[in-house]
């Protein structure tokens, strides 16, 4: 029961009682599912790597503390602010981008990560909702008569953060952002030739990738011809997925998580269905389902070119990241690498997205003027 009474002017009690809080609810059982999620799938590697059995688990409570934390925080926020965080945000992540190209270790073949003493960040997943923010400004600004050529200055940023993550490699976010960038330019009612350009031109960029680029090769080959190489970890995280059954071996009961590869980060939805079975997958489908369209409704009575375009754009990345992560899971997808939002162990990406999910929480609350359908026609 809430302590804060409507007419309450204190900033808590604004917030309170304008944020989106089914939306923030479903957040925060996501992430402790998450945590439970990460318990069942990371002793077992913790074990195979030789390190204490609950060094994950204890991490990444620590990570999720974090990202609730500043979710909440940058919920408190706004638009204006928004706008300068995110800008921010995107210029401190090109920073980091660069810096991995010139003293980032290698890591399975790329340099996407920094180290700072024990901590290792991955400026990529803070790259994603500062690009976001920062082109939903540009694409606003192009709307106005006088205002900046938004919609070409977003691109030129495009172009340099497809070049960074080429480098880098790391293609799954490149084709990440790219889709986002596309439907927030055609929301933003960008001439269609130049968006069927950018399709075009990322279309032939994954061919020359799968062209020159062997370990892209290797991926895609073994999705379309599992014959052609080893689908150790696919045929692994389906196997799972199967003998999980629809109600699941049972919390702990799991067996493939001993030897599936990255079982508590891009494998954790297979060993969500080996333990808890199909209707729990299901069931944590729904819950992002819900958030994805839950805020997709808040944000349609939007007046603000901004606000509209920004949040959209966060949530997009939102939901189309889990379906990645899901698709690869079912072997729909060619693996990724890509981690599943609030649910896989990671201190970046945990980080990332309360940061994003903040944003959209702060741009989706009920204002004064620009919400025009929601305001009325919704008590909560």
């Amino acid at each position: 029961m809430t302590t804060f009474a409507r007419a309450d002017t204190r900033p808590l009690a604004q917030w309170w009682w304008t944020v989106d809080r089914w939306c923030l609810g479903a957040l925060f059982a996501l992430a402790c599912l998450g945590l439970l999620l990460v318990l069942a799938a990371s002793p077992a590697v913790a074990n195979r790597i030789d390190i204490a059995e609950f060094h994950f688990v204890i991490r990444q409570a620590v990570f999720v503390s974090i990202a609730l934390a500043a979710m909440v925080g940058v919920s408190m926020l706004g638009p204006l602010a928004v706008r300068r965080t995110g800008v921010l945000l995107f210029l401190g992540a090109l920073v980091g981008l660069l810096l991995t190209l010139t003293i980032a270790p290698e890591v399975n073949g790329a340099h996407r990560w920094l180290w700072l003493g024990p901590l290792t960040i991955q400026p990529s997943e803070f790259a994603k909702p500062g690009f976001i923010v920062f082109c939903a400004w540009m694409f606003a600004e192009g709307r106005k008569p006088d205002g900046l050529p938004g919609g070409w200055i977003s691109f030129v940023a495009l172009c340099l953060l497809l070049a960074i993550f080429a480098a880098q490699p790391d293609f799954g976010q490149a084709a990440l952002v790219t889709l986002v960038w596309v439907g927030m330019a055609f929301v933003a009612g960008a001439p269609i030739l130049p968006i069927v350009g950018v399709v075009s031109a990322g279309a032939g960029g994954l061919f020359l990738a799968y062209l020159f680029v062997p370990h892209v090769t290797s991926r895609i080959d073994r999705f379309l011809d599992p014959s052609s190489g080893d689908t150790y970890q696919m045929d692994t995280a389906i196997s799972a997925i199967t003998s999980g059954g629809l109600f699941g071996r049972g919390p702990g009961e799991g067996v493939l998580k001993r030897v599936l590869p990255d079982a508590h980060t891009d494998y954790i939805f297979a060993v969500a269905a080996e333990e808890f079975g199909v209707l729990a997958c299901m069931a944590l489908v729904g819950i992002f389902a819900f958030i994805v369209l839950r805020a997709f409704q808040r944000v349609m009575g939007e007046r603000d070119a901004f606000v509209q375009l920004a949040a959209a754009g966060l949530i997009g990345l939102f939901g189309l990241q889990a379906f990645i992560n899901m698709g690869v899971n079912l072997g729909l997808l060619p693996s990724k690498g890509m981690t599943l939002p609030f649910i896989s162990y990671g201190g970046s990406s945990s980080l990332a997205i309360g940061i994003s999910m903040g944003f959209v929480l702060a741009l989706t609350r009920r204002r004064a003027h620009g919400r025009s359908v929601l305001r009325s026609a919704q008590g909560a």
